[in-house]
């Protein structure tokens, strides 16, 4: 076999395995989509029920131009994801009414009564929370409970919020205790839970006399009815 034999099959071995290797990248960016899990997409309800129910609870959130929002002149009820998760990242925008309040949750128990009239989910005060939030009209604007914080125990970083009326990017990630929370497209709380670093600001804060304020290992996702509106869509996750 001469030499322009061997570069001609040199050439095409090179351009079969490219081809492989694109159908195979393809295959795998396919297959990564087909493992989100659709929690809402502008008008589905069906994975969402809420908090200690067995149904979506219609008219306290209502779905209004492709995004779920609470309604503040009902009793508040919060939104739990049917399905359970211990691994998982979470991908949802959202948005706030002026000096509007509201939050995620993740590794939800449904334990806690929930005492729609006192203006805050039942899981508050003992579950890790990724604070949602009108940081500039707020009654509250300490670092430490505003948007993206985990809140009242880690301020966020690097943090960029939309004016009222547009939709923040986020996204929370938990994999085995390690939680990262990004929001607008930059890292705003990366922790591990059970960590001495973060037993320690928790010693320290408002959680401290509180036996029960943790994060379980599993448990249902979380959106918060905190008495005003509130704004959710694109809401998808994967466990990972």
């Amino acid at each position: 076999m001469n030499l322009n034999h061997k570069c001609l099959l040199v050439l095409l071995a090179g351009l079969i395995t490219a081809c492989n290797s694109t159908e195979t990248t393809e295959e795998k960016l396919e297959i990564a989509e087909k493992e989100w899990t659709i929690l809402f997409d502008g008008s589905n309800t069906n994975s969402l029920r809420g908090y200690g129910l067995d149904i979506f609870p219609e008219g306290v959130w209502t779905v209004e131009d492709g995004a779920l929002v609470a309604n503040p002149d009902t009793a508040n009820r919060d939104l739990v994801s049917k399905s359970r998760y211990e691994n998982f990242e979470l991908e949802y925008q959202w948005a706030v009414d002026t000096a509007a309040n509201s939050g995620v949750f993740f590794h939800v128990q449904e334990i806690a009564a929930m005492e729609s009239g006192n203006g805050n989910s039942p899981n508050w005060l003992n579950n890790f929370e990724i604070q949602v939030l009108d940081d500039l009209h707020f009654n509250d604007t300490a670092a430490i409970r505003s948007a993206g914080s985990l809140y009242d125990v880690i301020p966020p970083v690097n943090k960029t919020l939309k004016p009222i009326g547009e939709y923040n990017q986020a996204k929370l990630t938990h994999k085995n205790g390690h939680v990262e929370h990004w929001l607008n497209g930059q890292k705003v709380l990366d922790f591990q839970i059970g960590s001495p670093e973060l037993n320690a600001l928790l010693e320290k804060g408002k959680f401290k006399e509180n036996p029960n304020y943790h994060s379980d290992k599993e448990g249902h996702l979380m959106f918060q009815h905190h008495g005003q509106r509130a704004y959710y869509k694109n809401i998808r996750v994967r466990e990972i």
